[in-house]
């Protein structure tokens, strides 16, 4: 039965070992690959908005929807309601990092690079500009719309400058699932979260918990393809 624990005892003791070494050697690299991938990455051709670009409403009412405490976190936050399990940070790190991402120990990875590596040494303006330019805002004609810049003119015919408040709203509205929540395809469902939006950034709705990401119920159409774990009704029971 001693020969047991022990057993039982080295091999827990090992696979925390190869955790932490795991842990370690993701870090090590993303600390030595995250000058060189953001240099080439602010320096892109598609880098068509700066955060000057936009309007202290229009940064406001990003971040109170996508990353509430942004430029208060360390690239994780597990904490403020409404901000869902994933920040800014970590979805950078997964455009940037990952050629196939996939849930599970992909996220362990994404997080530590996020926490360790992509917020300690990126600055949060320049986190924030390569989310506004390289941000998935949905297909239209078999072609992806990527960055604010490009949704404008897709959605909208304009260019970004001239969107008003609530055509600004309705992409900010599409990043959490550009497919259920599109401007074409789903306009009264795009319509419907602009609205709760547009309450959350006045101040009118404060989210409940952490995963209160849609500000209110859905209804079972609009559930369907939403990420897994992502909406939980009983946030909206009894309140």
């Amino acid at each position: 039965m001693k020969k047991s624990v022990k057993n039982i005892l080295l091999a827990l003791g090992l696979i925390i070992l190869l955790i932490l070494i795991y842990c370690a050697t993701v870090i090590i690299k993303a600390r030595i690959d995250t000058p060189r991938i953001i240099q080439k990455a602010l320096h892109a051709g598609n880098i068509a908005l700066k955060v000057s670009d936009l309007s202290p409403w229009q940064v406001h009412a990003l971040l109170a929807v996508e990353d509430p405490s942004f430029y208060h976190h360390h690239g994780v936050d597990l904490k403020t309601p409404g901000q869902g399990i994933t920040t800014i940070t970590q979805g950078l790190v997964k455009i940037y990092y990952f050629d196939h991402f996939k849930p599970g120990l992909a996220k362990l990875k994404q997080t530590l690079i996020a926490r360790y590596a992509l917020d300690p040494l990126v600055s949060k303006d320049d986190q924030l500009t390569l989310f506004i330019n390289n941000v998935y805002l949905g297909n239209v004609a078999g072609k992806m719309v990527i960055g604010f810049t490009k949704a404008a003119q897709t959605y909208y015919h304009k260019p970004f400058h001239k969107l008003s408040q609530d055509e600004y709203l309705s992409i900010v509205a599409m990043i959490i699932v550009p497919r259920n929540f599109h401007i074409f395809n789903r306009p009264d469902v795009n319509a419907e979260r602009t609205k709760r939006i547009r309450k959350v950034v006045s101040g009118e709705y404060k989210p409940k918990e952490l995963m209160d990401i849609y500000y209110g119920p859905l209804d079972k159409e609009t559930q369907q393809g939403l990420p897994p774990a992502s909406y939980f009704p009983s946030i909206y029971k009894n309140k």
